[in-house]
C-alpha cells in the first residue's frame, strides 16, 4: 500500500497534478506520523486505518463548511475524499448494512438504547468497510 502511494505521489509530480500531490503528501504525513507513533513498520490494514480517519476528518470537516455555505471548501474536500477513496477498499452498500443489522438484531434480540453496545460490538465483527456513522445511526433508528 505504502508503494502505491509513493509510486502516486511520484506520478502527480510528473503529472504536474498540483491538487493530487497535495493530498497524497498530506497522506504520506500522516502515515508518516502513524509509524512514528506506533515506532515499527505500518501492515497495509494500519495505514487504511489512517486512510479512513484521513476521509472522516474531511467528511466532518465538509459538514462543518456546509453550515456555513463555503461551497468551495465543500468542493475541495469532496475531490479530497475523492483522491483517498481510490485506495480504500469499496464501501457496504446501505442495503448490505440494513442486512448485517438485520443478522444481527437475530442474533443479540436488543430491547432498548441499552443494548446498543452489544449490537455495535457484534457488527464490528461483520461489517468491515462502511461508514460506522451511517451504521450507528441506523442502528439508533432501529432501536428507538
Amino acid at each position: 500500500m505504502n508503494e502505491k502511494i509513493a509510486n502516486d505521489l511520484k506520478e502527480a509530480m510528473k503529472n504536474g497534478d498540483k491538487f493530487k500531490l497535495s493530498v497524497l503528501r498530506m497522506l504520506k504525513s500522516a502515515i508518516q506520523l502513524e509509524k512514528t507513533n506506533q515506532r515499527e513498520e505500518l501492515t497495509d490494514d494500519t495505514i487504511l486505518t489512517v486512510i479512513k480517519r484521513q476521509v472522516k476528518i474531511r467528511k466532518d470537516s465538509k459538514e462543518e463548511f456546509k453550515k456555513y455555505n463555503k461551497e468551495e471548501e465543500v468542493k475541495k474536500l469532496e475531490q479530497e475524499i475523492a483522491i483517498l477513496n481510490e485506495y480504500l477498499p469499496e464501501e457496504m452498500t446501505e442495503e448490505e448494512i440494513i442486512k448485517a443489522i438485520d443478522e444481527v438484531f437475530k442474533i443479540v434480540n436488543p430491547t432498548n438504547m441499552k443494548d446498543m453496545g452489544k449490537v455495535m460490538k457484534e457488527l464490528n465483527t461483520k461489517i468491515t468497510n462502511a461508514d460506522m456513522s451511517l451504521v450507528s445511526k441506523l442502528v439508533k433508528e432501529r432501536l428507538s
